[in-house]
């Protein structure tokens, strides 16, 4: 359901349930996500069972869908061969899965939107995001992030998840 109230104002005014977790979900349905690119990679492999994983928090309650981009990265996607161009695509993507599983669950409460976008340690996924330090100044990590950031906005998410 599309509604005139932000996610800000439902916020103010109580409390607002995000999903459960998406790689949860899909682990749940069977996907392996024993991937460098985790939940990401189904963007360009799976995306109707991405749809679906938001789908059935929708159902259960949830309020806002986290996209499937923390892992989602030009230098992830490079490195399985995906270019810059099909990389923006399917961050944007994220998204759009996410807004059409909002409509599809046909509640009469108001959906949102929150795309994700996971620390610099995510894409190299090898567990430092729960560290932090990655050896990195702030500017390096500001051009890391930057591109991804700005592609995610531009999908009109509802909310960035700076995870």
């Amino acid at each position: 359901m599309t509604s005139t109230l932000t996610l800000a104002e439902a916020l103010s005014a109580g409390t607002v349930v995000l999903d459960g977790g998406l790689s949860n979900q899909l682990e749940s349905a069977g996907h392996d996500l024993s991937d460098e690119l985790w939940s990401a990679r189904l963007l360009a492999e799976q995306p109707e069972a991405i749809t679906e994983a938001h789908l059935a928090y929708f159902r259960a309650g949830a309020d806002v869908a986290i996209t499937a981009s923390y892992q989602a990265t030009f230098e992830g996607f490079a490195k399985r061969g995906i270019d810059h161009d099909r990389a923006a695509e399917l961050m944007a993507l994220s998204v759009e899965l996410a807004r059409d599983a909002a409509r599809l669950a046909r509640v009469s409460r108001p959906l949102w939107v929150a795309a994700s976008a996971g620390p610099y340690g995510a894409m190299l996924a090898d567990g430092s995001e729960y560290r932090g330090r990655y050896g990195l100044t702030t500017s390096e990590l500001e051009r890391f992030h930057r591109p991804r950031l700005e592609v995610l906005a531009a999908a009109r998410p509802d909310v960035l998840a700076l995870e």
